[in-house]
């Protein structure tokens, strides 16, 4: 009999957690103390107005930038993200508010790409493609179609990157962060120019990861896909972070309506 895992049973032990961390441009303080914690399953947004500091935690977390202080835990590990390699390796990927593709690779290509963070066969098997190194790429391709289909975009696996369409090329960004088996899945203003039809399908994609029981890290400036998809929000203001809870609560934030809106004085 095979049982079924309702939501109350899926586990949601922590996957991310941040405490301390600082940034400093010369004389610009770009982030001020920033404190999270993530829940495996969750989908926790991160906002705040232009500048406030959004993408430099991200560029921090995904090791592009060094902290000046701070600790990290990942699924209770603790871990410095001090190159971008070690930070896939250790489970967090990433896309960018800017997408980047590999432009003249197939879609199936750029998938394989992020998927060869988890290969075993090493430069030996490379070069003189041993068995294992054969059977192993094969794996990776069938998993690399298995993601394209998962993302919506199966039938677009043999066309180059630059030829898909905006939207499409958001969801291969996605099937290949995805092919690192991430544990921390963040994704940078996922639906920067994206019409509305292209909106409503990211959202179901982005719930469809969360049903997996996958953990999701979202920058967005679309304030109603935020509210409406994520189960928790930090906002930040100024690389400072001026509320956390619910969308439900952080919406009557006075400080959050005072840092988007402004005081009207």
């Amino acid at each position: 009999m095979i049982r079924r895992v309702s939501k109350k049973n899926i586990q949601t032990d922590a996957v991310l957690e941040v405490s301390g961390v600082s940034k400093r441009f010369g004389g610009l303080q770009a982030l001020s103390d920033i404190a999270l914690t993530i829940q495996r399953g969750q989908v926790y947004g991160l906002i705040g107005p232009n500048g406030a500091g959004k993408t430099t935690f991200f560029n921090v977390l995904t090791g592009l930038y060094t902290p000046d202080s701070g600790t990290f835990k990942l699924a209770g590990k603790a871990f410095r993200p001090n190159a971008v390699h070690l930070v896939a390796k250790a489970g967090i990927a990433r896309t960018f508010q800017n997408i980047r593709l590999f432009a003249e690779m197939t879609a199936l290509e750029n998938v394989m790409v992020g998927r060869h963070v988890r290969t075993r066969s090493g430069l030996f098997g490379a070069i003189f493609r041993t068995p294992g190194f054969k059977a192993e790429e094969a794996a990776i391709q069938s998993r690399a179609r298995e993601l394209l289909e998962y993302v919506g975009i199966a039938d677009l696996a043999d066309y180059k990157a630059r030829t898909l369409s905006y939207g499409d090329q958001r969801r291969l960004e996605i099937a290949r962060a995805l092919a690192t088996d991430p544990q921390l899945l963040a994704l940078d203003e996922p639906a920067a120019g994206m019409n509305a039809t292209e909106k409503v399908e990211l959202r179901k994609l982005i719930e469809r990861i969360r049903q997996d029981n996958r953990t999701v890290l979202l920058i967005e400036h679309d304030v109603k896909l935020v509210m409406g998809l994520c189960d928790r929000i930090t906002v930040l203001d100024n690389g400072k972070p001026i509320a956390e809870g619910t969308p439900a609560e952080v919406q009557k934030n006075d400080k959050v309506i005072e840092a988007y809106l402004g005081t009207g004085a």
